[in-house]
């Protein structure tokens, strides 16, 4: 018996200390911790629409240096995902749960003070490091929860909720912008709090286990050569391809990525285990994740930036231009994609999900110009949305549901981890590609070419997709 169908078992006849009422049902827990995983992911992306406002305010601040914003939060929550996932299970995940909430709260009151952008990137590391605790800890809470047959579907709807959060991020941020770019990250304190009191009182004590402590130098390792990485696309154009700052990030980024490779590979206590990749639908929805992440993340800048920068639009009207396609994500989800699985098989369903994403891409490669076209845009919106909602879902489910129950936390962690850095790259990508244009014309050609790029980086996704997913055709 595994450790955590052992925890599920000791919950489920009460060997939790506090009085039967007190402690949450399974459905009262995924409430719960998905309070936390709505939190950091909403933040994700809530600063996309707030950049342009943020950038007003500090106003020696590039394009470049207010993508760390962005990236930073996003590496660094890539990097410590798995580390502080692994460091979790060594002690109480209701306990290191809050812990993260607590974080992730005084963090977002930072950020609202913030003087300087130096500041708000440093305060949103902090915000990501509290993130990273709460996401793996709130999958372990709800293995514990869940009976094993109801595992696979918790985990769909706490994704599919997640993945709301995230896309809705934009909406959240265009309303609040109105009042104050600052209000993004102080909206964050009064839920946090609540969050912090209900999940005191009421989530189940899950007892950690004794398992390794993970590999500091390998979480160092990660970090850096994302990092690297990052900074190196996002300067090329400031700096120059060939430039030694550039050729030095690109270097440092191959080095550090080696040798964490290296270390997995080699090491007695692996930081990624390698066996995970011997199993062939987690290998294929991690080479699915990489490619689509990063064309996501590029999608919810680009639109952000479009509407404010080359439409001029409010953040309120950009937010309110981008809400039919977060909208169709749960709706897409929840309602259709188990279904779709269940008849199709999961690849297809991820097929027709890059599909739609990458139509969605199109649709504004080749209609959107300097005239506001609102029908072209929304239906963009609207397949970009469908398309999360079939793909992220399904290859969580696919990813983490192949493997076995105690390597189900570290499973969604390593994906989660190569999502956000996919992200934090596509976001790169995109801000080197569009540069310092010098008027509306090269602009608008900079979008354009950004968009196609994209696309050619979703439908790579179809490769890994027909290599190691398309036989498993009963993925839960």
């Amino acid at each position: 018996m595994s450790e955590i169908e052992a925890e599920t078992i000791g919950l489920a006849i009460g060997t939790d200390a506090r009085p039967r009422s007190r402690v949450a049902t399974p459905r009262q827990v995924l409430a719960i911790v998905s309070v936390g995983i709505c939190l950091a992911n909403l933040d994700l992306f809530i600063v996309n629409v707030g950049l342009p406002n943020i950038a007003q305010e500090f106003r020696s601040a590039s394009l470049e240096d207010l993508s760390w914003i962005l990236n930073g939060y996003a590496i660094v929550y890539a990097a410590l995902l798995v580390f502080f996932g692994r460091l979790a299970e060594r002690h109480s995940r209701n306990l290191s749960f809050l812990l993260g909430v607590a974080l992730f709260t005084a963090a977002s009151a930072a950020c609202a003070l913030a003087p300087n952008v130096e500041l708000l990137v440093v305060a949103r590391i902090a915000q990501a490091a509290g993130a990273a605790l709460m996401t793996p800890t709130s999958i372990g809470l709800l293995l514990a929860s869940f009976p094993p047959d109801q595992r696979a579907g918790a985990v769909r709807t706490w994704t599919a909720i997640g993945g709301l959060a995230a896309a809705l991020g934009p909406l959240a941020g265009g309303v609040l912008v109105t009042f104050d770019w600052r209000w993004i990250f102080i909206v964050n304190v009064p839920i946090g709090i609540v969050a912090l009191i209900i999940g005191w009182l009421k989530l189940p004590e899950v007892p950690g286990h004794d398992v390794p402590r993970p590999s500091s130098w390998a979480a160092l390792l990660v970090t850096c050569g994302i990092g690297a990485l990052t900074l190196a696309i996002v300067k090329a154009n400031d700096w120059g391809w060939g430039s030694r700052g550039v050729v030095l990030g690109f270097a440092i980024a191959a080095v550090s990525l080696a040798a964490f490779t290296w270390h997995c590979l080699n090491s007695k206590n692996p930081f990624v285990d390698p066996a995970l990749f011997k199993v062939r639908p987690f290998t294929g929805a991690t080479f699915v994740m990489a490619p689509y992440s990063a064309a996501f993340g590029a999608m919810l800048l680009s639109v952000a930036l479009w509407e404010q920068t080359v439409w001029g639009w409010s953040a309120l009207k950009t937010g309110l231009a981008i809400a039919p396609g977060p909208l169709l994500v749960p709706f897409t989800s929840l309602l259709f994609a188990r279904r779709l699985i269940a008849r199709f098989g999961a690849a297809a369903v991820v097929s027709a999900g890059i599909a739609s994403f990458a139509g969605g891409l199109a649709i504004w490669a080749t209609l959107l110009g300097v005239d506001p076209d609102m029908p072209a845009f929304v239906v963009g919106m609207m397949f970009t949305g469908i398309g999360v909602g079939l793909t992220f879902p399904t290859l969580m489910g696919v990813g983490a549901g192949s493997l076995p129950p105690s390597s189900f936390a570290t499973g969604s962690g390593v994906i989660n981890m190569i999502r956000q850095a996919a992200l934090a790259i596509g976001v790169a990508i995109f801000v080197a590609i569009l540069a310092t244009p010098a008027s509306m014309t090269e602009r608008i050609a900079a979008f354009q070419r950004g968009w196609w790029i994209m696309i050619a980086i979703t439908i790579a996704g179809f490769v890994p997709n027909y290599l190691f997913i398309r036989r498993r055709r009963a993925d839960r």
